[in-house]
């Protein structure tokens, strides 16, 4: 007698439970049709003809247009560092001063030598003119003198590498070096990259290779800049295909005027293929039966279960081949509601 008593009470509070969760999830909005049957309340939208890119959709990382490591050519002390983390350099500007004093030394050697060997030549021609001396005289002084001037251009060229410029204008990076420090061919004094334009490099499956072609526009977007596009255009395709993967690695060129877009930034890119005028409709529109794809029409407050063929397809949006004409209400909302010749009740209208 006692479990009855505790038992009653308990599957009656279950019972109202369920009954009370049954009622708040009952369709508020819900009317009654002609036939008495509900009208189960929807949101449509009205198929119509657009512009409809066919895109397609890789991943790339970005490269600067010239990038390279500034080295010293020979091993020697820095005397002198003409710049400053982050600067912006033209082409040919003076970076790193080696110690140069022996070499400077030996410079201005070989020039007293080259002027003294050449009045030499001089005056031995003023003699040779006048028969007072021989011509072997002669030849071997003018021998000197080019033996001397080639002399200066080698130690010119000594000078010279002891001077870091930059190869080409562009955004240093960090100094890795101080004044004083001891560097060799192998030690990075900093890196310069010129981003004033920046190549992606990304790959397309071998399917789309016919629908891509240099000039052909992309638009590139980064998680650091949401919401926004850069554009630019396919500069080169790849002359061989990956023969795993099977795909083609395809190079834009983007400009960066602005210097927003660094080097090793990953970026989704999107290559436009062509431009389709062709009926469109939402994707969540579309109810999968089997290998077959169906929407609901709504024909005076039913709808009608119907048969589409679908072509390419876009984030929240798919093309409509066949099964529909434009201005027909379709149920996007609500489909898993309602069945064939069911009443409805459109909200949004």
């Amino acid at each position: 007698m006692s479990s009855r008593t505790l038992f009653s009470p308990l599957l009656l509070g279950v019972v109202l439970l369920v009954a009370v969760v049954v009622y708040l999830n009952l369709p508020s909005e819900e009317v009654v049709g002609q036939q008495g049957q509900r009208s189960t309340p929807v949101k449509t939208a009205m198929v119509k003809t657009q512009t409809f890119p066919i895109t397609i959709e890789s991943l790339g990382t970005a490269i600067a247009n010239e990038s390279v490591s500034i080295t010293a050519q020979v091993t020697d002390t820095i005397k002198q560092i003409n710049f400053e983390d982050g600067d912006k350099v033209q082409q040919g500007a003076l970076l790193v001063q080696l110690n140069n004093t022996e070499e400077r030394a030996r410079v201005a050697e070989l020039k007293a030598n080259i002027d003294e060997a050449k009045r030499q030549f001089s005056r031995i021609a003023d003699l040779r003119q006048s028969n007072a001396t021989s011509e072997q005289l002669l030849d071997e002084q003018q021998a000197r003198v080019k033996a001397l001037e080639a002399q200066l251009d080698i130690a010119n060229a000594q000078l010279k590498d002891l001077e870091v410029r930059a190869p080409f204008s562009g955004l240093l990076g960090n100094r890795e070096i101080s004044i004083g420090s001891l560097v060799q061919p192998a030690t990075r004094i900093t890196t310069l990259d010129d981003i004033s334009v920046v190549k992606v490099d990304f790959n397309i499956a071998e399917n789309h290779l016919a629908s891509v072609a240099k000039g052909q526009r992309i638009t590139a977007s980064s998680i650091a800049y949401l919401g926004e596009a850069f554009e630019g255009t396919i500069s080169n395709i790849d002359t061989r295909l990956d023969p795993i993967s099977r795909s083609i690695r395809v190079r834009a060129i983007i400009d960066n005027t602005d210097e927003r877009l660094r080097p090793g930034m990953l970026l989704t890119v999107v290559v436009e293929k062509r431009v389709l005028e062709t009926l469109v409709l939402p994707e969540k529109a579309l109810v999968p039966v089997q290998d077959k794809q169906y929407v609901y029409v709504v024909q005076d407050n039913v709808a009608v279960q119907t048969e589409v063929q679908i072509g390419e397809r876009r984030p929240g949006v798919v093309q409509i081949i066949g099964g529909l004409q434009e201005g027909d209400e379709v149920i996007t909302e609500g489909t898993l509601r309602v069945r064939d010749q069911s009443p409805v009740n459109v909200l949004n209208r």
